[in-house]
């Protein structure tokens, strides 16, 4: 996933200050006395550094690992939350993402990743993510991981989908949602939260995987459905036996468009960047509103 988020700058550290005194009767601190001060402040300053690590990150035990795929290269995981209602509460909107990584003990230290949370805000004390290994990441770790086994979750970031530019349904009849890959979880998160798709004329999800064996919430399609949702898989390498939509996402939606009141049509985009890039430049050249195109980032 890609993403980006403003993150405010932290509480300034413990500092020692040198007094500046007017008068001249003032003795002078001694030169001698700097390198203490000096170290002195470093040893604050780590010391609030590793305070404020620790308040960021967020133990939690996972509470279930399955596979994802067919193929086995994706994975779902759960984590309880039972005992941090806080971070729980603190998603409030499909698309917000945060990092995660898994306590080395004596192992490599690894590099946080970014997760996006594919369960919908209020589901829960619990948070689900959609997993695809990566050798030698976090990602891989985590799709290792058994149930028990404890995480680190840092905070809840991201606006998540600006949900209120194509909100009351009236302001957007018309929504096509766009997702390669891992990308769907974010999808499934605002499905399952809800936007009224039910409420609109066509809601149309163009879903973009290598094969079936790649493409995971197959079990979800009936579901979500049935809240008004169209589904058109988009499969670059199938086998000779499909008969859906051949190639990327943005060629089906391409040959199948047709914009026939840009004014009352919104896109919600989570994927690959060149496929956001090229939906986006055909909506805008159609009249769609740059505003009512939505990513999570």
């Amino acid at each position: 996933m890609a993403a980006a988020a403003a993150i405010s700058a932290p509480p300034r550290p413990p500092s020692l200050a040198l007094r500046v005194h007017s008068s001249s009767s003032a003795s002078p601190l001694p030169m001698r006395a700097l390198p203490f001060l000096r170290r002195r402040l470093r040893s604050l300053t780590t010391a609030y550094a590793v305070q404020q690590d620790a308040a960021v990150w967020t133990p939690a035990p996972v509470s279930a690992v399955g596979v994802a795929t067919a193929d086995g290269s994706v994975s779902h995981i759960t984590v309880d939350l039972s005992d941090a209602a806080d971070l729980a509460g603190s998603f409030t909107t499909p698309g917000q993402y945060l990092k995660i990584r898994v306590p080395s003990g004596s192992g490599e230290e690894l590099k946080p990743a970014f997760m996006a949370i594919a369960s919908p805000p209020g589901a829960g004390p619990r948070f689900e993510f959609l997993v695809k290994s990566v050798p030698g990441t976090t990602a891989e770790r985590l799709c290792g991981l058994r149930d028990g086994d404890v995480v680190e979750l840092g905070a809840v970031m991201g606006n998540g989908f600006a949900l209120d530019r194509i909100t009351p349904p009236d302001a957007a009849q018309t929504v096509h949602i766009f997702a390669t890959g891992t990308g769907i979880s974010t999808i499934r998160s605002l499905v399952e939260f809800g936007f009224a798709a039910n409420e609109r004329a066509d809601v149309r999800l163009y879903y973009g995987a290598r094969n079936l064996q790649t493409m995971a919430y197959q079990d979800r399609f009936k579901n979500w459905e049935s809240t008004g949702l169209k589904i058109i898989p988009v499969l670059s390498r199938p086998d000779d036996s499909w008969k859906g939509e051949r190639g990327y996402v943005q060629g089906a939606f391409l040959r199948a468009k047709n914009i026939v009141n840009p004014s009352s049509t919104g896109a919600i985009l989570c994927g690959q960047y060149q496929m956001q890039e090229e939906i986006t430049s055909a909506l805008v050249e159609d009249g769609v509103s740059r505003d009512k195109i939505l990513t999570n980032y």
